[in-house]
């Protein structure tokens, strides 16, 4: 029997605390520990960052109307957001965890790893360029990529679909 894992990117594979990265761009906005998590809320949560994740909504678009929405320089705010697959580091014991398990692919072929991450499409280019853990993979899904976006049970479908996979 086959046993597909399925990893995430964010806060699995990849360090994903938009807090402390807001934290340090917006030093005056986000000075204390619940300002900074309001404030990554308030850009990261919103419809037109999830419209970006989707692939719905180009950056420059999003950068736009979160500076005007929130006050935030446009220019500041562009330098962040569009730089933030660069502040997207691995996570060491996952990736160790992803490699073990690769090792075992190869060596027993009794799993199969795969990926479904919400991840604009040119975030996900960066980290498959700048990471060869991501090849460990036998396949996945980003968000970008489909014009879908989790929690929406399509994207999980069509994972499933794709790869032929089974829920259970």
């Amino acid at each position: 029997m086959t046993v597909n894992i399925v990893f995430d990117f964010g806060a699995v594979l990849f360090d994903w605390r938009p807090e402390v990265l807001v934290a340090k761009q917006f030093a005056e906005r986000a000075g204390t520990e619940p300002l900074a998590r309001a404030l990554a809320r308030d850009i990261f949560h919103h419809d037109d960052w999830q419209s970006f994740d989707r692939g719905t909504l180009e950056l420059p678009l999003v950068i736009e109307r979160t500076s005007r929405r929130l006050d935030l320089p446009q220019q500041a705010l562009h330098g962040f957001l569009s730089s933030i697959a660069q502040w997207l580091t691995p996570i060491p014991d996952s990736v160790l965890l992803l490699q073990q398990l690769y090792a075992r692919r190869a060596r027993d072929g009794d799993i199969r790893l795969y990926f479904l991450s919400n991840m604009p499409a040119p975030f996900a280019r960066v980290l498959e360029s700048r990471h060869d853990f991501v090849r460990s993979f036998d396949g996945g899904v980003f968000s970008g990529d489909v014009k879908l976006i989790k929690p929406q049970a399509a994207i999980y479908s069509l994972l499933e679909e794709r790869y032929q996979l089974q829920p259970d």
